[in-house]
């Protein structure tokens, strides 16, 4: 399974599935990150945390543990 943090920077990616549960899952659903987006990795922080993407015209910062949750394709 290939997830958001395995991305590398000026890449794109679609997201196919959320594995995290309830509120963890809410909030990165609230965030605009939902099933069939498509994300743009625009930058990763110096000691990889965090992550900088571009989903649905705006930039938004992720910590890893919340790119591993993301299943992409």
């Amino acid at each position: 399974m290939k997830t958001l943090k395995d991305v590398a920077v000026g890449e794109s990616a679609t997201i196919i599935k959320i594995h995290g549960e309830g509120k963890v899952k809410r909030r990165i659903m609230d965030m605009g990150i939902t099933k069939g987006t498509e994300v743009f990795v625009r930058k990763v922080a110096p000691l990889g945390d965090p992550i900088e993407i571009t989903v649905r015209g705006y930039e938004l910062s992720l910590r890893k543990a919340d790119a591993e949750i993301l299943e992409i394709s």
